[in-house]
């Protein structure tokens, strides 16, 4: 199991943000996390990522435990966050060196993680160009490049496609839909379009804190936004 995550609770003051959620992923296992804004997927993650720490529940991330050994289950992922958090006047090469060297990978070997992660991103032409020269696409994409230089097991995406067209949304969908099937990466995409799901993605939806569906989404388009509308009407008390 890559992910495992049992029983998350979590309130911020009166508010009820997570409630008992709990899944398990394994591992290549691309899972669409797909709720409004303010369902808990940002909450999660904070947990994921220990911003702060769970009120009640476990993490495990690639066999270690979140709370036990934070360093071991912290450096089995890789993540995107929602906002942008390139250094706009550096190189894509140098954004990702210096990345490259907070997970302590240096020399010769931060040069070879760096260039792997180009490639596999497609972005191995435009080493040399500063970040804030790139379009919205290509920096969500070093991003991802950035956030695969330590060889992660896990990679977390909050809402990575934030302000991008529909064909640039789609393109980094597939691309990262490539990396969990081709590298076995397991991947947690957090979203509330509809569209960024394929119908045999593990589905999971969240709504006001609590998990309302967890299985194959088996289903797209049009069908997929009538069933999500449902649940979450549905849901609400």
């Amino acid at each position: 199991m890559s992910l495992q995550i049992r029983d998350l609770t979590q309130n911020w003051g009166q508010k009820r943000a997570l409630d008992g959620v709990g899944f398990t992923l394994e591992a290549g296992e691309f899972c669409a996390l797909l709720g409004p804004n303010g369902a808990g997927k940002s909450t999660l993650f904070g947990l994921l990522t220990r911003l702060f720490t769970p009120k009640q529940g476990h993490i495990s991330i690639a066999g270690h435990d979140l709370s036990r050994a934070p360093d071991k289950a912290l450096a089995s992922l890789g993540v995107v966050f929602q906002q942008p958090t390139l250094d706009l006047d550096l190189t894509v090469w140098r954004n990702l060196l210096y990345f490259a060297g907070l997970h302590g990978i240096k020399g010769a070997a931060a040069r070879t993680a760096a260039r792997r992660a180009l490639e596999q991103l497609g972005m191995g032409e435009r080493a040399d160009e500063k970040a804030r020269d790139l379009n919205g696409g290509h920096r969500r994409r070093l991003e991802i490049a950035r956030a695969l230089l330590h060889r992660p097991r896990v990679l977390l995406l909050d809402e990575p496609t934030v302000g991008l067209d529909a064909a640039t949304r789609h393109a980094l969908v597939s691309h990262v839909h490539a990396l969990a099937r081709e590298r076995g990466i397991t991947v947690l995409w957090a979203t509330h379009l509809t569209d960024e799901v394929a119908a045999e993605d593990r589905l999971i939806v969240l709504h006001q804190g609590r998990i309302l569906r967890d299985g194959p989404a088996g289903m797209t388009g049009a069908q997929l936004s009538d069933a999500f509308l449902a649940l979450t009407r549905k849901a609400v008390p």
